[in-house]
């Protein structure tokens, strides 16, 4: 029977830091407003807010480049793609055509996941079922983001501002027959669309119009709708129920209990939101990674981001059980639990 391993992990964030002391030079906001309510200390950008080289995918890449070297195997060998993004480089095509050309990889299927913080743990979900179906055996999964080019530095956008980064991570998943390899052992996924508008972007989408209101009466493209909106207090609240609600539908799916856990990794959206959930969990610190401090909200980018740091740390063994979760945008929410 095949199993669904992770043969390497990658991460990669651009060089530039912009710490809470330098938000607060453009918005009314303190280093201490921000910890308090989010946890992040600082998180990285790319320098120039519109430059055309060091895109979302450009990202994916460099990500991409150390998980394949980690697992020792090469483009060639890769014969799916599969990124998760909202901050594409194009309105269309997706960023898994543009990866695919930018690695030199074969003529080999690219396809897009849209499920913002959910991302990657969509994306697992669909390169799990590709590895066991015997359709391909080493698929780059990928998460990445650029926020910092649509986010609204203003008074008025600072409680969403100050949360999100810039950062990309990538797993090579793989098919093994091996008995003593890891494995991935459940997965769900859920969602509630009736709550889209609670944290969402509205502009440009079908809904809210394009070439006439952009070309005819731009005036009428208002910030609330080009600019990320989120209801905070909403989201929190439905966050702390749902993640304990699936991370505990796939530990019983697997036969496994919280105490078998070695490390969990969840969507890194609010240091407050994870520590409550670790909280209800009854998980000791050393079984949870968090990284938004030093990153803020990557959103498809920060489980694979944290996971690959986590390797790197030596936090993540082979053969722990892992479970990454997370919940976001949509709503959509889930997890996936592996042997590692």
């Amino acid at each position: 029977m095949l199993k669904s391993i992770i043969k390497g992990t990658g991460h990669f964030v651009p060089e530039n830091v912009v710490t809470n002391e330098d938000l607060a030079k453009r918005m009314s906001t303190t280093d201490e407003w921000i910890t308090e309510r989010t946890g992040i200390k600082e998180r990285h950008h790319r320098a120039n807010r519109n430059d055309s080289e060091i895109t979302t995918a450009y990202l994916g890449c460099k990500a991409s480049e150390m998980a394949m070297k980690n697992a020792a195997i090469t483009a060639q060998e890769i014969d799916h793609i599969i990124f998760a993004t909202l901050s594409s480089d194009y309105f269309f095509p997706g960023n898994g055509v543009l990866l695919q050309e930018m690695l030199g990889c074969r003529t080999i299927g690219a396809l897009d996941v849209r499920n913002q913080c959910s991302g990657f743990v969509y994306a697992m979900s669909v390169a799990n079922a590709f590895i066991k179906s015997g359709l391909y055996k080493n698929i780059l999964v990928v998460g990445a983001e650029i926020h910092s080019f649509g986010l609204d530095f203003s008074d008025a956008g600072r409680g969403i501002s100050v949360i999100f980064g810039d950062g990309a991570g990538a797993v090579v998943l793989s098919a093994s027959e091996d008995e003593n390899a890891g494995d991935i052992l459940a997965v769900n996924l859920h969602s509630e669309g009736k709550y889209a508008e609670e944290l969402c972007t509205k502009f440009p989408g079908s809904k809210f119009g394009w070439s006439d209101r952009m070309h005819l009466e731009p005036e009428a493209v208002t910030d609330h709708e080009i600019y990320p909106i989120m209801n905070g207090n909403f989201v929190f609240k439905h966050a702390v129920t749902r993640f304990p609600e699936t991370i505990a539908e796939a530990l019983a799916d697997a036969g496994k209990s919280v105490e078998d856990l070695d490390l969990f990794i969840p969507h890194q959206a609010n240091l407050r939101i994870s520590q409550f959930v670790q909280q209800k969990l009854g998980l000791p610190d050393e079984k949870v990674f968090n990284n938004i401090q030093k990153y803020g909200n990557t959103t498809a980018a920060s489980i694979p981001l944290a996971l690959s740091e986590a390797v790197e740390q030596g936090r993540l063994k082979r053969g722990d059980l892992l479970c990454m979760s997370a919940f976001g945008s949509g709503f959509t929410w889930g997890s996936v639990l592996l042997n590692y």
